[in-house]
């Protein structure tokens, strides 16, 4: 499972975390709420196509993206939300709306919104609809290497 791969290259990094499991949970906010954390803390993943490339978008899961602002943020002629056949590939081992912030792990550029950045700490989807993982959001900035943008 794609938690597996997350897990492993946090450990090859030496990097501290946490694995929270949960009841099945599908939306962001759910999922925040069955482990106790902030929706400004929970770290959900929107999948677009930017002028027809592939990126995963990382917000606070109390947010939403603006797709036309997100645009003029990268300038793009176009940014609009991808669907599930577009992407799945790339997440294989990952349930489908459950795949973890490394988009990187997964070949696919990450974008990240700056209200997640002033987080300490982060919890996010692990590939599974019952497993969370959670670490700080400086680790995770440094091993994902995300795009801030306004989103």
């Amino acid at each position: 499972m794609s938690m597996e791969r997350v897990r492993q290259h946090l450990d090859e990094q030496n990097i501290k975390y946490s694995i929270l499991q949960h009841s099945p949970a599908y939306t962001a906010q759910e999922v925040a709420e069955s482990v106790h954390v902030t929706g400004r803390h929970f770290a959900k993943c929107v999948m677009v196509k930017i002028d027809g490339r592939l990126a995963q978008v990382v917000l606070p899961a109390s947010d939403q993206v603006d797709l036309k602002r997100m645009a003029h943020s990268v300038g793009a002629t176009s940014v609009e939300l991808a669907k599930e056949e577009e992407f799945k590939d790339s997440f294989p081992d990952c349930e489908p709306g459950a795949m973890p912030p490394f988009g990187n792990l997964f070949g696919v550029e990450v974008f990240v919104s700056p209200h997640l950045t002033a987080a300490d700490r982060i919890a996010f989807n692990a590939g599974s609809h019952t497993d969370v993982m959670q670490l700080s959001y400086g680790d995770f900035e440094r091993l994902v290497n995300p795009i801030e943008v306004a989103l």
